[in-house]
């Protein structure tokens, strides 16, 4: 299981040119740490470590691996909604292409897909998987590669982070050096990345409630249908009211399967929803939220009301 770096760690000076994950073992394997290469890899390429704020002796750069990222693909393209609490599972897919002399999936080659928040250069957040992405050579210069992205809402999000995501993807080639070593000599390591390889959203779960009453009513009669709409709130790891946003209630009678809408309804300052309507016939009263961009749509069960 990687041993996950906090965004403190890795923003700064920072460049996510140097976002890279030590440990001599094959893609897929159980060790997935961040922190280390982070540190040795942006030493090389900037000269300075972010971390210590030391100097390293010239022990050269890497070179430039010929690898490529493609065809990628996070949560089957569709947004990310995450609650307050546990952890949210996001499926990535990709394809690497390379010259026929690398082998992405072999005991020295690491390579891994992340995505920030922010500039590249000095990114906001960035999310990683928990593992390795396992790769499989489809042919002598294509690897198909399926991974995660393994998100702590309670750890790792503020409200800020309910916005559009950019995918980096990067190989490192280590040629057998030992990536744990003091000196390392960087010419004999490749490192190729990708930047803005794809987008994605990541919106704050939604829920919705309504209660229509008095039950069972008179034809005729007024009826008072309430509810909330809260959302994850990940600066205070609670739910609370969205405000200013607008529900839809609607309206199914008895026997039928279809709603329709009955007219739309503000939130208050806590998230608040409550209008009237004049009772007719038996049937069921929900709100529906159509979702913003931070987001996403929900609705609420319908509550029966008995018209007598």
């Amino acid at each position: 299981m990687r041993i996950r770096a906090t965004v403190a760690a890795v923003t700064g000076a920072l460049a996510l040119s140097a976002f890279a994950v030590p440990a001599a073992q094959a893609t897929g394997s159980d060790s997935h740490n961040p922190v280390d290469t982070l540190k040795a890899l942006h030493a090389a390429v900037s000269g300075k470590s972010a971390f210590t704020g030391a100097t390293p002796a010239d022990t050269g750069t890497p070179y430039a691996l010929n690898a490529k990222f493609g065809s990628v693909k996070i949560n089957n393209g569709k947004p990310i909604v995450a609650g307050t609490t546990g952890k949210v599972r996001v499926p990535v897919t990709f394809t690497v292409t390379h010259d026929a002399g690398v082998d992405v999936t072999a005991a020295d080659t690491e390579l891994d897909l992340v995505v920030y928040r922010g500039q590249s250069a000095d990114p906001a957040n960035i999310l990683v998987g928990d593992d390795w992405p396992v790769c499989v050579n489809s042919s002598a210069t294509v690897a198909s590669c399926k991974g995660t992205l393994d998100i702590y809402p309670g750890e790792e999000l503020g409200n800020a982070d309910a916005t559009t995501w950019k995918a980096l993807g990067y190989v490192i080639d280590w040629n057998d050096v030992d990536p744990y070593a003091d000196d390392i000599d960087w010419t004999k390591v490749g490192y190729a990345e990708g930047d803005a390889l794809a987008t994605t959203k990541l919106q704050r779960l939604s829920k919705l409630t309504v209660n229509a009453a008095p039950e069972p009513v008179k034809k005729g009669k007024t009826i008072t249908v309430t509810g909330a709409l809260t959302r994850a709130n990940w600066d205070s790891g609670t739910y609370t009211g969205y405000a200013g946003v607008y529900a839809q209630l609607q309206f199914r009678k008895k026997n039928s399967t279809t709603y329709s809408t009955v007219k739309s309804v503000k939130t208050t300052s806590t998230g608040g929803l409550k209008t009237t309507v004049k009772a007719g016939v038996d049937g069921y009263y929900r709100y529906v939220f159509v979702g913003t961009s931070t987001s996403p749509a929900v609705s609420a069960a319908g509550d029966f009301v008995d018209v007598k």
